[in-house]
């Protein structure tokens, strides 16, 4: 059985996916995917609100009784342990939709 090796290229803006057109649904997965490949598993405080953005496309949503804006928001606030130039630009993002 032949073992294939996968690299990841370095974090490019200028052929980064467009994230202003995707919904949150996608987006946590970016997110999900992203943590992960950092080595690390998503942080117990930010995944409750990650899991809750799975099921939203606008943060004009709503998840059971919370708004997507406040969603976002709690998770901004919990998810410092994910670094790196996707995360800078996936937060910048969220950012932009929460204000």
């Amino acid at each position: 059985m032949e073992t294939k090796v996968i690299t990841y290229a370095p974090f490019n803006p200028s052929v980064a996916p467009d994230y202003s057109k995707m919904p949150l649904s996608q987006l946590a997965g970016e997110i999900s995917k992203d943590w992960r490949k950092q080595g690390k598993g998503v942080s117990v405080y930010a995944k409750p609100y990650l899991d809750a953005m799975f099921c939203l496309d606008k943060v004009t949503d709503t998840y059971i009784a919370e708004s997507g804006r406040s969603i976002v928001a709690y998770f901004l606030g919990n998810a410092n342990t994910w670094k790196g130039e996707v995360a800078k630009a996936i937060k910048k993002e969220l950012n932009k939709r929460i204000k």
